[in-house]
């Protein structure tokens, strides 16, 4: 298999691994027999640019925190977060494939990244300051988890942004948005928009009952 290294598009203080059309994931498909799934942490993806630039040009927003970059494909936020002066991060992933990636990104870009291979949606919320999280609104059932997730976190004290190109199950009503670009996603998608955005929390219920 064949990843070789690039600086991400817009992004040139980080360089990662990724695929080509001489790459060979085809082969790394059929040789799988448990099942090889969407190689989504070969490719670029624009909630993951636009979030990883935002970290990068405000730097305070992670600096001195811990945070988790949750489900997070080729490492590319978590390496921003390290680089822009996090005191912890913790790289999230469900994918075998995708920790393997980002294992290589980590040691590519020298970035101190604790890696978590595991679901963390269903469990309790970590010990973090800060979420961040790339496009993981693509699917109903995902963002249903997700956004539950995140309301956990919340009732914590933990703060998450999110950074999404308004895909369909994007939870816009539960969102505030803190800046936008124009990125150059892979694949077929081309380039396009790209917002990053803070989770806002439900109301207590003081709030609600307060005049």
């Amino acid at each position: 298999m064949n990843l070789p290294v690039s600086p991400v598009p817009g992004i040139p203080e980080i360089e990662l691994h990724k695929a080509c059309p001489t790459s060979g994931l085809w082969r790394l498909a059929r040789q799988d027999k448990a099942g090889f799934g969407a190689p989504y942490w070969a490719h670029y993806w624009a909630g993951g640019l636009a979030l990883a630039r935002y970290v990068l040009d405000n730097p305070a927003v992670v600096a001195g925190k811990r945070v988790l970059d949750l489900g997070a494909g080729s490492g590319l936020v978590g390496i921003a977060a390290a680089k822009a002066g996090a005191r912890e991060v913790v790289a999230a992933e469900v994918d075998a494939y995708a920790v393997a990636a980002l294992e290589l990104n980590m040691k590519l870009n020298a970035a101190s990244i604790s890696v978590l291979h595991g679901d963390l949606t269903n469990g309790a919320p970590p010990e973090v300051d800060l979420i961040l999280i790339g496009d993981l609104f693509y699917a109903p059932d995902l963002s249903k988890r997700v956004g539950a997730f995140l309301d956990r976190c919340s009732n914590r004290g933990i703060r998450a942004l999110i950074g999404d190109p308004w895909r369909a199950h994007l939870p816009t009503s539960r969102l505030k948005e803190l800046a936008r670009y124009v990125v150059t996603e892979g694949g077929s998608h081309g380039r396009g928009p790209s917002g990053v955005f803070s989770f806002v929390p439900r109301p207590s219920a003081e709030e609600i009952a307060s005049p």
